[in-house]
């Protein structure tokens, strides 16, 4: 017997059939001798309802208030799936993410978990209940409804199974597993067997939508391996797990983008310690996350221009916080970009494998496409580009490192 913890998406409950179609998943997996766990999403597109809802009312709406009106989302599909279960002959029981408790931080939006009060669902499950528990989803030590943000039920699944110490967490998405790349753009692209944490985490945070990067971070610190698969098809998806000899021998295991990012670029601020604390700790004090980072020398000795790129959902906000700031450094302007992409690719075999950023950087131009701004790590490479040559880049990129091909260890 198993303890098995199952995601599902929007999508994946998206009207009535779709939840029988769920519940019928959930069943056979019980049948099979297991103890189940079920991680719903809300139904697709009533997020994105809620939220428009919301801007009716307000164009700045209150973040706590927010968080209490995006929550019952998951509240409507968690009991659709607990009555068809029942109704179909298997006791089931929901939650709320405040009733188990799912206790997280007090940043509204995009709180972090931080425990998960498992006593509830462990006497359910000893009563051979199925539980199924609300995704996206939490409360904070007083007792506020907070959510985890886009993507947050894949960071709830895991962190609940993490939590029970589940032998497996399942998440059932629209699609079938991990992909070299977006087969949107590239019909090439191949699905992975098997993909490191690293390189998830990776992926996850330059812009694959496939898992919450969140989500990858609990998976790795606990070793919880995940198992991504489409809820339309019992197709053998990708399993997300510990770095294995095999993955090393991979130079690049895939590409992404990211065409949610903007670029603030700050000219001709003091060249002096602790000029950049000054900048980015009101940003950090926001909650919004700097990706990129670059400092260059400005035309006049003393003075450097400071360029970073923040998730566009960011970016009025961080706009505001940096004109404040450069006019109490004392720099001249603040210059923005909203037509950027960022394209990566990402491999454990980086590592030990040179000349992968030249190739990267030839692939880009012999395609005409200019880049704006580099960062690395030991398992990828990113560029920002001009959004428009997206598209054009990934499939440059894709065909460059073969990952059309069956995997192969490339020569160094």
């Amino acid at each position: 017997m198993a303890l098995v913890v199952q995601k599902y998406g929007g999508t994946s409950v998206g009207d009535a059939e779709r939840i029988k179609n769920v519940a019928s998943r959930v069943i056979r997996t019980k049948q099979q001798g297991n103890k189940v766990v079920v991680v719903v999403s809300a139904m697709a597109g009533e997020t994105d309802k809620l939220i428009r809802l919301a801007h009716q009312i307000t164009s700045a709406p209150d973040e706590r208030e927010m968080d209490v009106l995006l929550s019952t989302g998951e509240q409507v599909s968690i009991a659709l799936l607990a009555m068809t279960l029942k109704s179909m002959g298997f006791d089931a029981r929901s939650y709320m993410g405040f009733q188990i408790k799912i206790v997280t931080d007090s940043a509204f939006g995009k709180a972090r978990i931080t425990g998960i009060e498992s006593e509830r669902i462990l006497d359910d499950l000893k009563a051979d209940r199925i539980v199924v528990v609300a995704g996206f989803q939490g409360a904070d030590e007083s007792d506020n409804i907070t959510t985890l943000g886009r993507g947050g039920s894949d960071t709830t699944a895991v962190a609940v199974a993490a939590a029970l110490k589940a032998d497996l967490c399942e998440i059932y998405t629209d699609v079938d597993g991990v992909y070299t790349t977006d087969p949107n753009i590239c019909p090439t692209a191949r699905k992975l067997s098997k993909i490191s944490y690293d390189e998830m985490l990776e992926m996850a945070s330059l812009g694959a939508k496939v898992l919450q990067i969140r989500s990858v971070e609990f998976a790795k610190k606990y070793d919880v391996p995940i198992h991504v698969r489409s809820s339309f098809n019992d197709n053998p998806g990708t399993i997300v797990q510990k770095e294995d000899t095999e993955m090393e021998q991979v130079v690049v295991s895939g590409v992404t983008y990211n065409k949610n990012e903007a670029k603030i670029e700050v000219m001709h601020v003091p060249d002096v310690p602790g000029m950049a604390a000054k900048m980015f700790e009101p940003i950090a004090d926001a909650n919004i996350v700097v990706d990129m980072i670059i400092q260059t020398s400005s035309a006049e000795k003393g003075f450097a221009d400071v360029a970073f790129t923040v998730p566009k959902s960011d970016f009025t906000k961080a706009l505001e916080i940096v004109k404040d700031s450069v006019r109490e450094v004392g720099g001249k302007e603040v210059l923005t970009d909203e037509n950027i992409a960022k394209v990566s690719i990402v491999g454990v075999g980086m590592r030990s494998h040179s000349k992968v950023a030249a190739k990267m950087f030839l692939a880009l131009a012999k395609e005409g496409v200019n880049i704006h701004m580099i960062s690395t790590s030991e398992i990828k490479i990113s560029c920002i580009i001009n959004s428009k040559y997206t598209e054009l880049a990934v499939r440059a990129l894709h065909d460059a490192f073969e990952l059309d091909k069956p995997l192969v260890a490339e020569e160094k």
